[in-house]
């Protein structure tokens, strides 16, 4: 009897450097806020089809010339776009190409308030004041401490 040889796989414990195609759409992919672990496991599940960004990723490494600044695009076009509560995908830096420069994040806006209320600076009288749920502007006499900033989306 012939034993029949039997391929045997060998398990490479290192894991294999990412191409630049790989690098960019993994950072695009970090900067939607996925681990690898979850590209991965999306990927199997066929929540992503990964292959659908390798073209504009290769695409955009045409366009900039290097790794490191497809990444600063995207990043920047991410930060954008994440202050402003859009989404977007590796075109969406082909389109904003020529104001990558102007792009700037969106201010986060603070607004204070004293209890719950909010309150209104007045530069002719150079004072605060609380604008009551009626409608009412309501000189204020409290404490500066007393009032609560808060992030108005």
């Amino acid at each position: 009897m012939l034993k029949k040889d039997k391929k045997i796989k060998k398990i490479n414990p290192e894991p294999k450097d990412e191409t630049p195609i790989q690098e960019v759409v993994n950072f695009y992919f970090f900067t939607k806020g996925l681990s690898l672990e979850q590209i991965k496991d999306d990927a199997k599940k066929k929540k992503i089809i990964y292959s659908r960004f390798t073209r504009p990723a290769k695409n955009l490494l045409d366009l900039a010339g290097s790794v490191e600044q497809a990444k600063k695009a995207i990043k920047q076009v991410a930060d954008w776009a994440n202050s402003r509560h859009l989404d977007y995908a590796i075109e969406t830096v082909f389109k904003k190409w020529l104001e990558l420069d102007r792009l700037q994040p969106k201010e986060i806006v603070k607004k204070p308030f004293y209890e719950g209320q909010l309150m209104v600076w007045s530069g002719t009288k150079k004072m605060w004041f609380v604008i009551a749920d009626d409608g009412e502007w309501k000189e204020f006499a409290g404490r500066e401490k007393d009032i609560k900033w808060k992030i108005i989306k």
